[in-house]
């Protein structure tokens, strides 16, 4: 058995516990998806962090620009990146995901004024912490943010890659397409049409050309480095399970608001 299949095989557990976590069958209305997308595109904006911070350790965007090598590894992220920064929009309009996902909100009437205060608090220089004080972000969003933060700073390309990779681009579309499936939002395009055009395009992206091609680059990362691929996996561990916190989180602010709705009526 692989390396990589051990991993996965390791992760099983966790990854079923996603796929059947009760977040997907509470998405029954678009006030619930509304809730959803809210918290989750915190997700959507640290997602970034992860890909730049690889592409900074494997590719050269310093100037003078001198040859990096591993020009596989370095084509790969150049491409999602180019995907994540640039993608075309449901109108073929050139945008990051990260604005469809602000199109998406804006569609469903979600609010996105918190994700836009603190975005703009880290552009004018604050901290990850005081841009959430500012927002009174919530704790498990927060420690979502945090744990990303933590393996983009101990700057070791392989255990970035493997959050990167277990955490977001092999896990992505099994979620999204529990989402798709139960959420009732394949039934009305015309308001969630953007959302179903992001979730796709990540199912497509993520499940036929990223998710295989990541899996790839840990290897090459890892090597025979027994210690690298301890950390492979304990960060992978981590990430899903800070995933099932955060799912944990919306679910329960979902079935809170339904709560306070079926008392108000």
């Amino acid at each position: 058995m692989s390396r990589l299949n051990a991993i996965e095989l390791q992760l099983k557990p966790l990854r079923e516990q996603l796929k059947s976590h009760p977040l997907y069958s509470t998405l029954s209305n678009m006030d619930d998806v509304a809730v959803f997308m809210e918290k989750h595109v915190f997700a959507v904006w640290d997602f970034m962090s992860l890909l730049k911070s690889l592409q900074n350790h494997l590719t050269n965007v310093n100037v003078p620009w001198t040859p990096k090598g591993g020009g596989a590894t370095a084509r790969f992220i150049n491409e999602i990146v180019m995907a994540e920064e640039s993608d075309l929009n449901e109108l073929g309009v050139p945008m990051s995901h990260y604005e469809m996902y602000l199109d998406a909100m804006n569609q469903v009437n979600a609010d996105t004024s918190a994700i836009g205060l603190f975005v703009n608090a880290i552009e004018n220089g604050d901290s990850i912490e005081t841009a959430a004080k500012r927002i009174d972000l919530e704790t498990p969003i927060l420690e979502f943010i945090q744990f990303t933060m933590e393996v983009v700073n101990s700057n070791k390309p392989h255990c970035i890659a493997s959050a990167f990779t277990f955490g977001r681009e092999d896990v992505i579309p099994d979620m999204f397409l529990e989402i798709v499936s139960q959420s009732q939002t394949q039934d009305n395009d015309k308001t969630y049409g953007k959302l179903l055009y992001y979730l796709n395009r990540h199912i497509e992206l993520d499940g036929d050309e990223h998710g295989p091609i990541s899996l790839k680059m840990v290897a090459e990362l890892c090597g025979e480095d027994t210690t690298k691929w301890d950390e492979v996996l304990e960060t992978a561990k981590d990430a899903l399970k800070f995933r099932l916190k955060l799912w944990d989180h919306i679910t329960d602010a979902i079935l809170k608001l339904n709560t306070l709705e079926v008392q108000n009526t």
